[in-house]
């Protein structure tokens, strides 16, 4: 017997007329509500960001619900993962993302120079950075921003 089934033009049409209706990103959101953040899951984040292992620390890095003081922590982390994590986060503190503009790998700079919350004066910085990629960035970011 084959494994290959063939639909009828009328089990066809009853698949298209019984299709579910696509919701937008807000009307899923509406419909399934993140938990309320509460003092507990705070403590579980600042208990990832103090894990040894760095892929733990990248996701409370990536967290939007970090405490502000674990984002200074984790911005001075030993770790370029956990770095760039912080940069690219688009709830981190504008001082803190400011403090990274210096930070002395490219990748982490590169993900500075694409998140849409860093402060002009830093992108200002970032636009005469030694790293080529890092000023392309900048310039894709720009031209992205001119497009809209």
């Amino acid at each position: 017997m084959s494994c290959i089934r063939f639909n009828t033009p009328a089990q066809r049409q009853a698949m298209r007329d019984y299709a579910p209706v696509m919701l937008t990103a807000e009307e899923a959101a509406a419909l399934h509500p993140a938990p309320a953040m509460t003092d507990t899951k705070i403590a579980r984040l600042r208990l990832l960001a103090a894990d040894p292992n760095p892929k733990i620390r990248e996701s409370a890095a990536s967290s939007y619900h970090t405490p502000e003081d674990v984002m200074i922590a984790l911005a001075a982390d030993p770790n370029e993962g956990v770095r760039s994590c912080v940069a690219r986060n688009e709830t981190t503190p504008c001082d803190v993302l400011r403090s990274m503009a210096d930070d002395p790998s490219d990748v982490v700079r590169g993900w500075l120079a694409v998140n849409f919350y860093v402060p002009a004066d830093v992108m200002e910085r970032l636009a005469q950075d030694d790293s080529d990629t890092v000023q392309a960035l900048v310039r894709w970011k720009s031209d992205l921003a001119l497009a809209e």
